[in-house]
């Protein structure tokens, strides 16, 4: 099913969209992990889940691959990541005819990061230099559903937040049918956000990109790598644990509840979990928003 189906229905039905997003393993051992974290977090009802892609397509096999298997032996919803780094237009379709041989209906359309030690985007020869690119290749040639990144901080690269959004802009004009945002903490940035793209007349449902803190240390180093700002409140918790992994699990968690409590009761459609394919804290706060149910206490129907 497409996902912008399952929002509408979701949205008509005054429920939200639940999401999480994976990516492919390198070890055996870390694939069990992700098999288990996603039997575990599936069997609390989720709507979709999504397989990242790496830099030059460093894991398009793995993404194809681990999404088909997630689809195939769970019985999830699956939306596939794809980026144009590395990749000229022909490996593209070459990918996406792969992704639509599996069966799976929607994909993640991404320009991609540069590669590592790469501090530049530069386009490979024959290959697409934007999102908005590929979306269009898709929308043209393909039936897939097609989902988009959002920066409610302002993307890393652009100059401001004016011209982040009118690029954004360009991304559902070229066929993009909802929106996820990267990782944030405040969710006032992202009521401020939703209400920036409403007035440049973005009207697709925006899913809010939540991240349950299990490791301070690692979440601070994710941050800076997408300049996502960590609350001086939440910051001064998690250096209060002194470095104990059970605590800021705790605080981690308790804080992602609280969070995505608040963006559910004020009328955010969905929460797409960055769980880094470990399930104890995502599960933590997903079965606490399933038991509390926060949105049915929102003033007004769930929506975009």
């Amino acid at each position: 099913m497409r996902i912008t189906e399952i929002l509408n229905q979701n949205i008509r039905e005054n429920r939200p969209t639940f999401s999480v997003e994976f990516f492919p393993p390198k070890t055996e051992e870390a694939e069990a992990e992700l098999f288990s974290t996603a039997e575990q977090l599936g069997s609390l009802g989720l709507d979709f889940v999504s397989v990242t892609y790496g830099a030059g397509g460093s894991t398009r096999d793995g993404t194809v691959e681990k999404s088909e298997a997630l689809k195939d032996r769970l019985g999830l919803e699956v939306m596939a990541h794809l980026s144009c780094v590395g990749e000229t237009t022909e490996a593209l379709r070459g990918t996406l005819d792969k992704i639509a041989a599996t069966g799976i209906e929607n994909i993640f359309a991404l320009r991609g990061d540069p590669p590592r030690g790469e501090s530049k985007f530069v386009p490979t020869e024959g290959g697409l230099a934007s999102s908005t690119e590929l979306i269009e290749l898709i929308r043209s040639e393909y039936e897939f559903g097609i989902g988009g990144a959002c920066f409610p901080e302002v993307h890393p690269e652009a100059p401001d937040a004016a011209t982040d959004l009118d690029f954004l802009a360009t991304k559902v004009e070229a066929g993009a049918e909802f929106l996820t945002t990267q990782l944030f903490f405040d969710n006032q940035v992202y009521f401020d956000f939703v209400e920036a793209a409403e007035a440049r007349g973005i009207k697709v449902p925006i899913l809010a990109g939540v991240i349950p803190v299990t490791s301070f240390g690692q979440t601070k180093r994710i941050c800076d790598l997408c300049d996502a700002t960590i609350p001086e409140s939440l910051e001064a918790a998690m250096v209060g644990a002194g470095g104990d992994p059970e605590i800021e699990l705790q605080i981690g968690v308790a804080y992602a509840a609280q969070q995505c409590a608040e963006l559910l009761i004020r009328g955010a459609p969905g929460i797409h979990f960055y769980a880094l394919n470990r399930a104890p804290a995502t599960r933590a706060v997903l079965a606490a928003l399933k038991a509390s149910r926060p949105w049915e206490r929102a003033a007004t129907p769930t929506a975009a």
